[in-house]
């Protein structure tokens, strides 16, 4: 593979951007060669930084929104509406995506994810200072939306290609576990941000969460893009992430060719892991506005289970490492989305079945979503001819996010609240429906393990 002529999209050499772009690499350098392990950490980081980000937001769409920004609507239709906000971001995510990766072709890749772990990181702090509907009426929440949007912008351009740069370094038969690695930031991420609400629910009266309270975890979610910026930029900046980028061909290329090429690829991509997106939101944000609206559960012991959830979910992605190297990412995939499709049709009974039910359907839900979710990253990217796999798993993940996650919450409790909780259960279904009939069109295309 071409090692001189890939940096930066089509840019030659001499180059004038290329040369800069190197120059700034080289400050860094050191001797020596990354091992996948090196890489493995750097997407932890820098996934669980974002996923604090996410899951800090998501929480806060649930627990405070609805009465600081919606206090005109009953709780129901202002949690409806907060949900619709908490949309944007998945709407936004895959225009991020392309101007980054504009971003990145002419000025390179620490450039690209400086500015966008600043605009994250602004955008989630922003988030904390604004005042409420009460004080500033709409524009309180034009500004929660536009704040929203700038979160999803930012998280389309804070891929660092570090995740497919994992897959193709891991040794062959190594290929599922070092998959699941970077799938660690997301029960890192909910830990860390449901444990900071669960304590100050426990710590403040409702009056004092409401006026302040809540605003501490947006000041946390800046400092920790902080620390997750350097630690990615510590890597990312040396001649040997760039040597093996340039090695795999891992640059930006135009969406419109990648369309062209690798449609359907991008089509597989996102269905192939719909089952655990559809199921990602359903144990997490859901579940917290069902006991929030319905039941008298308190909120923060509530968020300590799905954080005991979380640990099962961790234990569940590790697992899936061992799976898919033992049976291949297809079939641990496939399975997967059977048993999900099963437990879909649990919801209204655990769900309906008090504490005891509501627990069960915590447990077993979040064990399933670390089980699939391990190696939904190795769905998304497997396919992709080597030049498009940089822009091709990006765009994928940003489309799987929209289709199978976005709206979840949104869906699910509109649905459960209006005609009951058996649509949740054929909303589920369809995710791994949508799941199986990929992969199952997949053996076309085999994803590679």
């Amino acid at each position: 593979m071409a090692t001189t002529t890939t940096f930066n999209g089509d840019l030659p050499a001499e180059h004038p951007s290329r040369q800069t772009s190197q120059g700034a690499r080289n400050i860094n350098a050191r001797d020596g060669h990354i091992q996948p392990g090196e890489i493995a950490i750097g997407v932890v980081i820098g996934r669980a930084s974002e996923y604090f980000d996410f899951f800090v937001y998501a929480i806060a769409s649930v627990l405070v929104f609805p009465q600081v920004f919606f206090p005109f609507e009953s709780r129901l239709d202002g949690t409806l509406y907060s949900f619709v906000i908490f949309s944007f971001a998945f709407l936004a995510r895959p225009i991020g995506s392309v101007l980054f990766m504009t971003l990145q072709r002419h000025f390179g890749r620490e450039a690209k994810l400086t500015a966008a772990l600043f605009l994250l990181g602004t955008s989630t702090a922003g988030i904390a200072f604004l005042p409420e509907y009460a004080d500033w009426g709409m524009t309180a929440l034009i500004m929660l939306s536009v704040l929203r949007i700038g979160q999803g912008i930012a998280q389309g351009g804070s891929w660092d290609g570090l995740p497919s740069l994992l897959a193709l370094s891991a040794p062959q038969n190594k290929r599922g576990w070092y998959a699941m690695l970077g799938q660690l930031g997301a029960p890192v991420g909910f830990i860390l941000a449901a444990g900071l609400f669960s304590f100050l629910l426990s710590a403040l009266n409702t009056l004092e969460f409401l006026d302040w309270g809540w605003r501490y975890p947006f000041y946390v979610a800046f400092a920790i893009n902080v620390v997750a910026l350097f630690a990615r930029l510590r890597l990312v900046s040396t001649t040997e992430y760039t040597k093996l980028l340039d090695e795999h061909e891992l640059d930006p290329t135009p969406v419109m060719e990648l369309a062209r090429s690798q449609g359907r690829n991008v089509l597989i991509g996102a269905l192939a892991a719909l089952a655990s997106y559809a199921l990602f939101h359903l144990v997490t944000v859901f579940p917290l506005s069902w006991i929030n609206l319905y039941s008298t559960r308190s909120l923060s012991d509530f968020l300590q289970l799905q954080m005991l959830g979380a640990v099962l979910a961790a234990g569940g992605i590790i697992a899936s490492g061992l799976l898919a190297d033992r049976f291949g990412r297809r079939t641990t995939l496939g399975t997967l989305a059977a048993l999900i499709a099963v437990f879909s049709g649990f919801v209204p009974m655990l769900m309906d079945g008090g504490e005891a039910g509501q627990n069960i359907f915590l447990m077993v839900g979040f064990l399933l979503l670390g089980l699939s979710y391990g190696q939904a990253a190795g769905a998304v990217t497997a396919n992709f001819q080597t030049k498009y796999r940089y822009t091709g798993a990006a765009l994928t993940s940003d489309l799987a996010w929209l289709v199978g996650a976005g709206f979840a919450p949104l869906v699910a409790l509109g649905l459960s609240a209006n005609f009951g909780l058996a649509y949740v259960s054929l909303y589920l279904l369809s995710g791994a429906v949508g799941s199986l009939a990929a992969l199952s069109l997949n053996r076309a295309l085999e994803i590679r393990d």
